[in-house]
């Protein structure tokens, strides 16, 4: 766990007690911080709902007085209590929404935060093997269906059980004997409305399957575009859709049928449930039966379908909330993945040397039948360029990804100025290292965010002067706005000499003292290897460099050359003797060796 950062009261409850715990508990420790705000909109809601079961008493009363002729006095105090606290709905909707809203909001702000901080912490093996996709998927859809599952429970949930609450009471305190009439029937009438919504969700979820793979071809017709359209196969493409267009109309019609019957038996068996027991209850005060009035009658008719409907409501919930707790278990993957990068109490780096140690390092990848590295001994002085080269699979990325401490050796360790790097807070020791890949990763962002990406403040004149050595700044100030303008997603405004150019730029502003190139130069034509091999020139000097390179042109000039072969050393010299040998060197490129 990252020590150094302060984080908000909810947000740390979770990082730190998040064990695999009922998805409900994992809930409670999100909103516990905002659970006064909670009381405070359950409150809320109980006074702006009231309403809806205060009106059957209301209705009654009112009843009651024009059958028994009673005073007038009473049918408008009855009417002015209504009307009161329908006045008061404004308010106490508006608090609850703040209340509720505010709390849900603040939720799913701490969920995303823990989630992504937990991403920054899980090594790179981790995200080697779980697609950024389903990471994102879990940071966006995960979370807003856990707030959508919170917001619904609230509203719906609340209101079925404020209902059902109010209207029981008001029954047991003004018509005691029909209670258990409503305990029985009310359930009953609810259970089957739902019975006969199950038949519809297995109809909607064949329809969905229908468009999603009306979906699938659609997206496959558009990608396909190009290649259609260069061989003239417009008309074989449209008939590629016209079959899952002609299923999904056909499943939709049927589905447009099915709901409708199975709504108007809804209706009816409801109605007619409620018709039965207006008519029982009139019968059962028309003969006098149990002491009842006429607006007794009606308010047990109206708490017949309300209180049915508020039953149905909170059923209607269970799809809702299971897909939500499945969205908190899915968002628990991540906070509970145990393949952590861990810093945290460990030495943290405040000065670079330059000197790297690698002995006896080895490295093998999960589920992999050998090591990728193995028996690696290494050292490179401050300032001293090595380069790595080796057939694919050779090794060297893994060497690449030991040094920068993306992953740890399995055997064996690795020195930083005499420090084994196991013992070494690893943020702070990247603080002195830069990175050049193959393919420059640039954000949705202007040049100047992009090269001074995690510096904060940094003086104008400072770009410039690193663009000026990165042979960036002619092109730079071509563009339109200058060191200002938006370079696009993942720069796709500039060429990959441009794009490159500018990685080096944000390798040099930050005067790294270990430098690692990783196929800086492999995807670019000869011109903008040549701009961007001087602008290396410059970045090289006074560095320890790492540099992985197919292209012996790149790496010429190495102080030495370590040839790789099967995840070990095979040689190491110059260029010249490396040459001269004959050995796996002199074999990867013989025609450009020689």
């Amino acid at each position: 766990m990252q020590h150094t950062l302060t984080l908000p009261p909810r947000l740390s409850a979770l990082d730190h007690r998040y064990r695999g715990e009922h998805p409900i508990r994992t809930l409670g420790y999100l909103l516990r911080p905002d659970r006064a705000r909670l009381v405070l909109a359950v409150g809320a809601f109980i006074v702006k709902h009231s309403p809806i079961w205060l009106l059957p008493l209301i209705t009654a009363n009112i009843i009651d007085v024009v059958v028994r002729h009673s005073p007038e006095r009473e049918l408008w105090l009855n009417a002015g209590a209504l009307l009161f606290v329908l006045v008061l709905n404004y308010p106490m909707h508006l608090l609850y929404v703040r209340c509720l809203n505010g709390s849900v909001r603040r939720m799913g702000t701490s969920l995303r935060q823990a989630l992504c901080r937990r991403m920054q912490q899980l090594s790179i093996g981790y995200h080697s093997r779980t697609s950024a996709g389903v990471l994102q998927a879990k940071v966006v859809r995960d979370v807003e269906l856990v707030e959508h599952m919170v917001q619904q429970s609230a509203d719906m949930g609340l209101a079925g059980i404020v209902t059902l609450l109010g209207g029981l009471a008001v029954i047991a305190v003004r018509v005691p004997s029909f209670l258990p009439v409503f305990l029985v029937v009310v359930p009953a009438a609810a259970f089957l409305v739902m019975k006969l919504r199950t038949r519809l969700r297995t109809q909607n979820e064949s329809f969905r399957q229908e468009v999603e793979q009306l979906s699938a071809r659609v997206s496959e017709m558009t990608s396909l575009i190009p290649i259609t359209r260069a061989h003239g196969l417009e008309k074989a493409a449209l008939g590629r859709v016209d079959g899952p267009l002609s299923q999904v109309l056909t499943a939709g019609l049927r589905l447009d049928v099915l709901n409708g019957r199975f709504g108007a038996m809804a209706w009816i068996l409801l109605n007619s449930l409620g018709v039965g027991c207006l008519a029982g209850s009139a019968l059962v005060a028309y003969h006098g039966w149990l002491a009842i009035t006429a607006g007794d009658v009606v308010m047990l008719s109206a708490f017949f379908t309300t209180l049915t409907g508020s039953v149905s409501t909170l059923l209607s919930l269970a799809p809702v909330i299971s897909q939500g707790l499945e969205s908190v278990r899915s968002a628990g993957e991540v906070l509970q993945a145990p393949d952590l990068e861990i810093n945290a109490g460990k030495e943290r780096v405040e000065r670079v040397e330059g000197r790297i140690d690698f002995e006896n390092a080895g490295f093998s990848y999960e589920g992999a039948s050998g090591d990728a590295v193995r028996e690696f001994t290494l050292s490179a002085r401050p300032g001293e360029t090595v380069a790595l080269v080796g057939a694919s699979g050779a090794g060297k990325s893994t060497v690449l990804n030991l040094l920068i401490g993306f992953i740890r050796p399995a055997s064996g360790r690795i020195l930083l100025d005499g420090r084994d790097m196991a013992s070494l807070d690893l943020r702070t020791y990247r603080r002195f290292l830069s990175v050049v890949p193959q393919e420059s990763i640039l954000f949705e962002g202007t040049v100047e965010e992009n090269v001074t990406y995690g510096l904060g403040d940094t003086d104008e004149r400072t770009v410039r002067r690193a663009l000026r050595d990165a042979n960036a700044l002619e092109f730079v100030e071509s563009l339109p706005d200058g060191i200002h303008t938006v370079v696009g997603e993942r720069g796709a405004r500039l060429s990959g000499g441009q794009k490159q150019r500018l990685a080096i730029a944000r390798a040099l502003i930050r005067d790294p003292k270990v430098l690692i190139l990783d196929e800086a130069t492999s995807a670019l034509d000869t011109r903008s290897e040549a701009l961007v091999q001087e602008a290396l020139a410059r970045l090289v000097r006074g560095r320890t460099i790492f540099v992985v390179a197919h292209r012996l042109s790149t790496i010429r000039a190495a102080d030495r050359i370590v040839a790789m072969e099967g995840g070990r050393i095979a040689e190491i010299g110059t260029h010249e003797e490396l040459i001269r040998r004959g050995g796996v060197y002199a074999g990867l490129h013989p025609s450009r060796a020689a």
